[in-house]
């Protein structure tokens, strides 16, 4: 029991893949649309392209790594990349390429739909520059020369319109006109929100309706850095790698190439400020300095004439140089003190230490002074005047030969950051990637298609093997009957025309008229045992090949010396009497309703030893057409003429036709359709039959899929599309 229940689990994987193979074209046509739907995509988006660059950060090595000498390898140091990073995605850097290119201000066309761009896009190119913004479309251009705006609309969308020489602002989302001036002139207009400036320049006659949008800050920033990255290459190389992309491969290359030089200027000044602030400090003393030094030279030269020369002697001349020494001293002092207070408090000891000196120097020139005023007061206004003018041009002297050291250290400044790489124009785009898409939509269109394929196979829950029929209902099946090759997806074709061929006379060595054939044996002994020699053909629902197989199994039986009737009792929609070329009328019905006789119905057919019986006109009442004696007396009268009597009925299963004819019938056929017929529909078909008092006498399974080794040992598997009538 457990040996059987696996095996009824088990999946048939050569089954499966056969059922695949039967539907390639479902496959076949996911993988067309998938490669449709890839090509659209790919016709619609546009190619982005990428610029990098690349920058060297060079660590500062200050005091702490001198006095820590090799230890300092060993204690983790704050590396300069992260700093640097964050400064290149600063609003510092990139706001002044923003406002030096003007990337603040957007524009574009208005057809950006998908139909637009798939079937006529248009070229549009927008080119950044110092002084104006280039927008072309096609071979129309204008250019933005100026665009300021009212805080308000920052960040609105606004509609552009070109007509008789002016042009017209309007708010997108009120549809209200905010600006209305000249073109090829800069206006200034004030209005309730602020002040317009705006200059628009063409000599283009442009009617297309454009976007334009002037952006604040923090949104042009967010343009900017959705496609631009920065990171380091490595784990602490100090080299770091920017990236910036875009559609416009001339503008992505001039917008890095613009950052790289913001950031290398910001880094130069930041290194360079120590040195300016000295610079200004010079600045600032040097004119006060030469002025106090020509005041102290007039009033020296000014004594000297008024008491001509005086003799100094060598020891007010010591008094002198000391004097001149200390003073020196003093002032270079103060300058350092100056300077240093910029950076220190009075609290940090370079600060106390400076003081400290200050006041020994002071303490020292107080003594020297009290020294000096011991002289004669001739000599010693002699020696004050001109230790004065000693004093202030050597300190001048110094201070000119540093300001002069510092503007050439200030011009040779060059930062601690390399330009390794800048950006250069790039070739191929990065996205998409045509052929991996192109490869990718045909993967998916097979993986779809597999995949629809499998659940049509699991969907379709109805028999899928003859023995289920044998072993659920005990019947008997006396033929498997394959789809015809040659009839494959033209039944609904053929039974739209006049005629209709015979496929036992057109194609006799056909897979489904082989398995037909076969089956003549079992036909004889069931006849054999039968009451008459009426063969009865029905199935449980339309389109399962009940005509198909009747007019064919006729002809097989008609080839075979038999004396063959085949009559169609689908007085509904039957149209046996088109794979003769007969009218529909005269038939049955008009038998049964006494307006022609037998010999009028019954016609001889192009298939020698076969007569055929039409349907006739569509009656009203075709099950009690059928329930007359007349009918029955009309089969009793036609079964001593004939070997065999087919029968093609309705559905069992939609109208009583089918059971009422199988009251007459020896033989009782049904028709189950592979994969599609559901076995409760063979049982309650069976179920009826039994109610009427009929006994079933087989089955023939037809439309299955079957495989068949050939000589070479190959297998192959037949299409398996109904045999399908419109019973």
């Amino acid at each position: 029991m457990s040996q059987n229940t696996n095996t009824e689990d088990t999946i048939d994987l050569k089954q499966l893949f056969f059922s695949l193979i039967a539907q390639w074209k479902l496959i076949a046509l996911c993988m067309i649309l998938s490669l449709v739907c890839a090509l659209l995509y790919l016709r619609i988006t546009p190619n982005t392209y990428a610029v990098d660059a690349l920058v060297q950060v060079e660590e500062n090595k200050g005091a702490s790594a001198a006095l820590l000498g090799d230890l300092s390898s060993m204690v983790e140091q704050k590396q300069p990349a992260q700093a640097e990073i964050e400064i290149l995605k600063s609003r510092l850097v990139l706001g002044s390429v923003i406002k030096t290119l003007n990337l603040d201000l957007k524009i574009s066309g208005t057809e950006n739909g998908f139909f637009d761009r798939l079937l006529s896009p248009h070229d549009y190119q927008t080119s950044y520059n110092p002084k104006f913004i280039a927008f072309k479309d096609d071979a129309k251009s204008f250019d933005v020369r100026q665009f300021e705006i009212p805080s308000y609309y920052l960040d609105k969308n606004l509609l552009l319109k070109f007509k008789d020489k002016q042009f017209t602002l309007t708010d997108s989302t009120t549809d209200q006109i905010v600006l209305t001036a000249p073109i090829n002139q800069a206006s200034q207009l004030n209005s309730e929100y602020g002040i317009w400036k705006v200059a628009i320049y063409t000599q283009s006659a442009l009617k297309d309706t454009y976007h334009i949008q002037k952006m604040s800050l923090p949104a042009a920033m967010n343009s900017i850095t959705s496609n631009y990255s920065v990171a380091e290459k490595g784990k602490l190389t100090g080299v770091l790698g920017l990236n910036y992309q875009g559609e416009d491969k001339q503008h992505i290359t001039k917008v890095l190439n613009a950052i790289l030089v913001a950031y290398s200027q910001q880094n130069i000044e930041r290194r360079s400020a120590e040195t300016a602030q000295t610079l200004k400090f010079l600045d600032e003393q040097l004119p006060e300095l030469k002025q106090q030094l020509d005041v102290a030279e007039r009033e020296f030269n000014k004594f000297r004439q008024q008491f001509n020369t005086v003799d100094v002697t060598k020891e007010s001349e010591l008094y002198l140089t000391q004097s001149i020494t200390l003073e020196t001293s003093k002032i270079e002092i103060e300058q350092k003190l100056a300077e240093a207070a910029a950076k220190y408090t009075g609290e940090h000891p370079v600060m106390q230490q400076m003081n400290a000196q200050l006041t020994a120097i002071n303490k020292k020139i107080g003594e020297l002074n009290g020294t000096l005023k011991q002289l004669p007061d001739l000599q010693r206004r002699y020696l004050q005047l001109y230790r004065e003018v000693e004093v202030k041009t050597q300190l001048y002297t110094a201070l000119l030969n540093s300001y002069q050291q510092l503007r050439i250290a200030k011009a040779g400044e060059i930062g601690n950051v390399r330009i390794v790489d800048t950006a250069v124009l790039p070739i191929e785009p990065i996205k998409p990637k045509k052929l991996q898409i192109l490869i990718l939509a045909l993967f998916l269109g097979a993986f779809l298609g597999t995949l629809l394929a499998l659940m049509r196979n699991m969907l379709r829950s109805g028999i899928k093997d003859s023995s289920q029929i044998e072993n659920e209902l005990d019947l008997p099946v006396y033929a498997t009957v394959p789809r015809s090759p040659i009839q494959e997806n033209r039944i609904s074709i053929l039974k739209k025309k006049k005629s209709i061929p015979i496929l036992a006379v057109k194609n006799s060595d056909d897979i489904a008229i082989e398995s037909l054939r076969s089956m003549r044996t079992a036909i004889h002994f069931a006849l054999s045992t039968a009451k008459n020699n009426i063969i009865m053909i029905s199935g449980p629902a339309p389109e399962l090949g009940k005509s198909f197989i009747s007019i064919n199994l006729a002809t097989i039986l008609a080839q075979s010396d038999k004396r063959v009737l085949l009559i169609d009792a689908d007085m509904r929609r039957g149209y046996m009497h088109k794979y003769f070329n007969h009218d529909v009328k005269p038939g049955l019905s008009e038998y049964l309703s006494n307006q022609q006789s037998l010999d009028q119905i019954i016609r001889h057919t192009h298939v020698k030893n076969l007569n055929s019986m039409s349907r006739g006109k569509s009656p009203v009442n075709p099950s009690e057409l059928l329930g007359t004696n007349k009918f029955a007396e009309m089969l009793q009268h036609l079964s001593s003429q004939y070997d065999h009597i087919l029968i093609d009925t309705p559905p069992i299963l939609a109208v009583t036709d089918g059971i009422i004819v199988s009251q007459y019938a020896g033989v009782n056929l049904v028709i189950a359709r592979h994969a599609q017929t559901q076995i409760k529909e063979l049982e309650l078909t069976v179920n009826r039959f039994e109610q009427a008092g009929v006994k079933v006498t087989g089955v023939i399974l037809n439309d299955i899929q079957r495989t068949a080794g050939s000589s070479y040992g190959y297998n192959y598997a037949y299409a398996y599309t109904a045999n399908k009538d419109n019973d």
